[in-house]
């Protein structure tokens, strides 16, 4: 009996552990990342590899909305610690060159903060979401450039819907 509940207590350790410094699911709300992550899509994160390398352009990351509690935004990382971004027409330059992806939905229509030149601090990054028309990201006050120690972990596969099942 007494190894029974040890191994439950063990179990349970291991996943509050793992939650805690590994991986956890969360679920997208809204349409921000549209059409690469939609509303109701449930997510893994991974936590662990941003203790051992840092995040990457491009890369999909959670991280927590300053001004309410328990809200995670989910956004791409556009700009990178010590570059500077702006949107000028509707297109993003990093150090005055255009950036080329093909991530963004549409031609972007309000610039925000990023009308202007903006220079990341060494450990800052800018973000967008994909449906860029239609997202809270780095461009308004309220969310601006993201400190690496605010990022939760990177979204890196989509568990739900199984139509969607797969590497993000």
């Amino acid at each position: 009996m007494f190894s029974w509940i040890f191994y439950l207590a063990a179990a349970f350790i291991c996943a509050g552990l793992t939650v805690r410094y590994v991986g956890e699911r969360t679920q997208v709300s809204g349409d921000s990342m549209y059409p690469t992550v939609e509303d109701g899509d449930n997510l893994i994160v991974d936590k662990l590899s941003y203790r051992f390398t840092d995040p990457d352009r491009f890369d999909i990351i959670v991280f927590p909305f300053r001004y309410q509690e328990d809200t995670f935004y989910i956004k791409r990382i556009i700009g990178l610690p010590g570059e500077t971004v702006q949107i000028r027409d509707g297109m993003i330059y990093i150090n005055g060159r255009k950036l080329e992806e093909n991530y963004g939905r549409g031609i972007i229509g309000n610039p925000g903060l990023a009308s202007e030149q903006i220079t990341l601090g060494q450990d800052e990054y800018f973000v967008l979401g994909d449906n860029r028309n239609n997202s809270s990201d780095s461009r308004e006050p309220s969310v601006g450039n993201i400190s690496r120690s605010d990022i939760i972990g990177r979204a890196w596969f989509r568990i739900w819907p199984l139509s969607g099942f797969g590497f993000l």
